[in-house]
């Protein structure tokens, strides 16, 4: 039985360079359902969430683009990459010349995945595993993708962008278009067809944009 999160993450997955942000390469898993079961069996876990660390959503892939062809918005700053997952997004702050970059997710696999992605792409990206919603943070940018996916999560993500918005920081979101998106107060910057797996979403095509959060 092996529970080591880097030996079970190397054993189920593979290096691979997300479709729309090539530039980099991330450990991820070919298929959520085969996943999900085998972190449950090793765990000993019923309902254990779905590693989302294994996968490059079409929020942070496009989020990480934007980023990428617009270096200007991270370099030399200190950015935050919240729900960060793979590290996607905070990988790709870095290598645009972010001064710091750190990384949170609730999810303590997500640091292992974070760490090994971001050794993988020759950068250093702090992480956190606190709840950070609501708090007051020492940062000039959040950067945060695919993260409107629940009702009473988007909702406290919401009120939450706004105070730090309001309080002078710069938030960007990429969003596929999620339910709980709050569309009202937000202002678009870049749109991008990222090209996603029918494992994780309804198409193979999804219409990413990248909003600033007013």
């Amino acid at each position: 039985m092996n529970t080591d999160p880097e030996t079970f993450i190397c054993a189920n997955t593979s290096l691979m360079a997300p479709p729309h942000v090539p530039e980099i390469r991330l450990r991820l898993a070919s298929e959520v359902h085969d996943l999900w079961l085998k972190t449950e069996e090793d765990l000993e876990e019923i309902g254990l969430p779905p590693p989302f660390w294994a996968f490059a959503w079409a929020g942070g892939q496009g989020l990480a683009r934007y980023i990428l062809d617009n270096p200007q918005e991270v370099r030399g700053k200190r950015v935050l990459d919240f729900a960060s997952g793979s590290g996607l997004v905070a990988i790709a702050a870095k290598l645009a010349g972010a001064a710091e970059v750190v990384a949170a997710d609730i999810d303590p696999w997500a640091g292992t995945a974070v760490r090994l992605n971001a050794r993988e792409n020759g950068v250093e990206i702090g992480f956190t595993a606190d709840n950070l919603i609501g708090r007051s943070i020492d940062t000039d940018i959040v950067l945060a993708g695919d993260v409107f996916y629940d009702r009473d999560f988007a909702s406290a993500l919401s009120e939450w962008f706004a105070h730090l918005a309001a309080g002078g920081r710069r938030v960007l979101v990429g969003d596929p278009g999620r339910s709980y998106r709050p569309t009202e107060r937000l202002e678009a910057l870049a749109t991008y067809e990222v090209p996603v797996t029918r494992v994780l979403e309804d198409c193979e095509i999804k219409r990413t944009t990248v909003w600033r959060f007013r």
